[in-house]
């Protein structure tokens, strides 16, 4: 008798992490061998048929990578980061800590100061100590200095509108103070955002209420991927539109200033300094790794 041998299919390694549950598929591709297409991408994301995510994080060394070669005499990884809906995007803050989480595990770095590569430029990390009950220390990432470009944008949800700020994060924000959060809606679909030419390319929108002094709460509709539980960029825009909103400049009193942002996924802690970097601090968890099936993920779409 003649026994058959199942059929092997080489997998595809991934992890699964989160940042203020703002969750990610991690594909490490150091090489940069790998090829994912917006649909092979959106196949992974979804929750219900894929593993399920925010968006994609592909881990690449810079100089495998044509979009951040230049970059990698500043950084050696660099962060291909996707949407959910498979579309490329400049930058994830929460991305980001998750990214040197990753690495962290994975022994390509340790506790200290790090460099990522990003669409948005070159970021500086620090990952803390770990604790001594086990702890995993928090992130902070540096994220640039904010822009906001000149002009009035209005946000409008089910036939309400609020002016709202534009402000850019090396990613577009327009970040509209609302009565009560309730007030975004679902979420479900994009909020309508005018003009549209403020915003070629799409923009994140969010939604922010008061909560004490410097202390805000907000919801987020980002572009490529719906209402998600926390945007680290976007956490940073609303810091910066509160800080402007409540008479805060470091950049004219020369003194740094913190805002604490709660999202639907936990707390951030974001402080703007007088050379008008912007730190962000929070926490970044690795929950599950494994092997995607090749022919399930080449397989056509339905």
């Amino acid at each position: 008798m003649t026994t058959t041998q199942p059929t092997t299919h080489q997998g595809l390694s991934f992890l699964k992490g989160h940042g203020t549950e703002n969750d990610f598929v991690i594909v490490p591709d150091a090489d940069g061998r790998i090829e994912l297409s917006a649909a092979a991408v959106a196949r992974l994301c979804d929750r219900r048929a894929g593993i399920g995510g925010d968006g994609l994080l592909r881990v690449v060394r810079s100089e495998a990578h044509p979009e951040a070669a230049g970059m990698a005499g500043e950084a050696e990884w660099f962060m291909d980061y996707r949407n959910s809906d498979g579309s490329i995007a400049e930058m994830c803050g929460n991305g980001v800590r998750v990214f040197a989480r990753y690495l962290q595990r994975a022994g390509l770095t340790g506790p200290g100061d790090l460099a990522v590569a990003t669409r948005a430029g070159v970021r500086r990390v620090h990952i803390a100590k770990t604790d001594a009950d086990g702890t995993l220390g928090g992130i902070t990432v540096g994220m640039g200095a904010a822009a906001l470009p000149a002009g009035e944008v209005t946000v409008t949800v089910d036939g309400r509108s609020w002016l709202a700020s534009n402000v850019n994060m090396g990613n577009p924000h327009a970040v509209a103070f609302v009565g009560s959060l309730d007030d975004a809606g679902n979420l479900y679909t994009a909020p309508t955002v005018t003009p549209a030419a403020a915003y070629p390319t799409g923009v994140n929108v969010e939604f922010v209420v008061d909560r004490g002094e410097r202390h805000v709460a907000m919801r987020v509709h980002e572009r490529g991927s719906g209402e998600t539980r926390s945007c680290g960029t976007g956490a940073c825009a609303v810091m910066v539109a509160a800080a402007r909103r409540d008479g805060a400049d470091p950049a004219i009193t020369g003194r740094p200033v913190t805002y604490t942002v709660d999202v639907p996924g936990g707390r951030l802690v974001i402080t703007e300094r007088a050379d008008g970097e912007i730190e962000m601090t929070g926490p970044a968890v690795i929950v599950a790794e494994g092997t995607i099936d090749r022919e399930w993920l080449d397989a056509p779409s339905a």
